[in-house]
């Protein structure tokens, strides 16, 4: 008992420090998929592959097939896609983060499948998959 009374702050910094190095790994950061089950979904089913980056950045190189809607403009051009909300939805962004807030976008609207590419364009043309611009 003398232990824990005598080094009650270096308990309590382990304590604190180690619920912070946690809270990322149990914080939910929306559906996500890697580039291998991207490519399984766009070959085996009907996948909407939806760009959320700008024009100016989509007109650089993007996914085949992918649907340009900027992550500013997705709530009030949802309906631009509703017809795909039964289906499999992959948002794709630079690095993978507004594709996450696009994933939390249409959850809310109803997207039952949307995923969020993991690491964006820019992991998507590390692995040497194919773009079109």
């Amino acid at each position: 008992m003398n232990f824990i009374t005598d080094n009650l702050l270096l308990l309590s910094i382990a304590i604190v420090s180690g619920g912070a190095l946690l809270l990322p790994g149990i914080q939910r950061r929306g559906a996500r998929v890697s580039q291998l089950q991207a490519t399984q979904y766009m070959n085996q089913a009907k996948t909407l592959v939806l760009d959320v980056r700008s024009a100016e950045e989509f007109a650089t190189g993007h996914l085949p097939s992918a649907k340009n809607i900027p992550l500013g403009e997705l709530a009030s051009r949802i309906a631009e896609i509703e017809k795909s909300k039964a289906q499999v939805v992959i948002t794709v962004c630079q690095s993978g983060i507004r594709s996450a807030k696009a994933v939390s976008i249409l959850a809310q609207a109803g997207f039952e499948k949307a995923f969020s590419l993991e690491g964006g364009v820019a992991a998507w043309q590390s692995q040497s998959l194919p773009t079109v611009k």
